[in-house]
This record gives structure tokens, sequence and C-alpha cells, in this order.
């Protein structure tokens, strides 16, 4: 796997991933940015929720669940002092389908943070990660 991150300006690069997809990352007025873009530690949060969603996601549809869409909600907090790491993570899922099955659910969230999510399992080395889900049926 492979990455570039390209300087443009300020406090604004431009990432580029090895599959050929681009992403603007830009600090925060206060720390010299113009808010342009993401913030690379946002960055890891969104890599930790689409890791693991595609994870939780793969798995409902093994398990034949129709699961119709999957929310990972988020909340971070990190260390006061250098390296700003991150100390505790929350995720919240909403997972919505037709007769889902919350114990395939909570198996599914559990399997991607225990076995298959590389993000969440990476980040859990400085931060207490927790999970917790709701079920919604689907129309």
């Amino acid at each position: 796997m492979k990455a570039r991150v390209t300087w443009v300006d300020g406090k604004m690069f431009v990432g580029e991933s090895g599959s050929g997809h681009a992403v603007v990352m830009d600090g925060a007025p206060e720390s010299g940015g113009r808010n342009a873009g993401v913030r690379p530690m946002e960055m890891l949060l969104i890599g930790m929720g689409g890791c693991t969603c595609f994870d939780v996601v793969m798995i409902l549809e093994k398990g034949r669940q129709q699961i119709t869409d999957c929310v990972a909600a988020i909340d971070a907090e990190r260390a006061d002092t250098d390296p700003k790491v991150f100390t505790k993570i929350h995720v919240h899922f909403t997972v919505t389908g037709r007769k889902l099955d919350p114990a395939k659910v909570e198996r599914a969230i559990a399997l991607s943070a225990e076995k298959y999510c590389s993000a969440s399992i990476m980040l859990g080395q400085t931060a207490t990660i927790t999970h917790d889900f709701e079920v919604i049926e689907a129309p």
C-alpha cells in the first residue's frame, strides 16, 4: 500500500492514495490553516470509521442479514500534551435493515473491533475504544 502527501501552501496538503483518490487536508485558522479541508487527525477517525463499517456490513451480509444502512458516529478525546494521541474513542453504530437480529449486529461489531478492523486495533494501542449500537427497522 502506498500514499503520497504533497504540501500545497500554508498548512494545506493534498493526500493521494495508491488507488488514485485524493483528499485535501488543512489546519485550523489558529494553527495557520484556512479550514479548507479535513484535519489529519480527523482523517484517522474517518479511516477507522470506514474500516469498521466495511467489516460490519460485510459480516452482516455474509450472515444473510438484510442490512440497508450502517452509520458509525465517532466521538474521541485526545491527550492534553504532545503527542496528542487519542485516549478515548466511542463508536455508536446505527444499523438499519429488515428483520435484523440484534445479536448478529452485536457480534459483527465485536468481530470488527477484536479481529478485522486494522485501524481500530492500531488506535486501540493508545486509546480505550468502546462501542454501542442501535438497530432500526427499515420501512
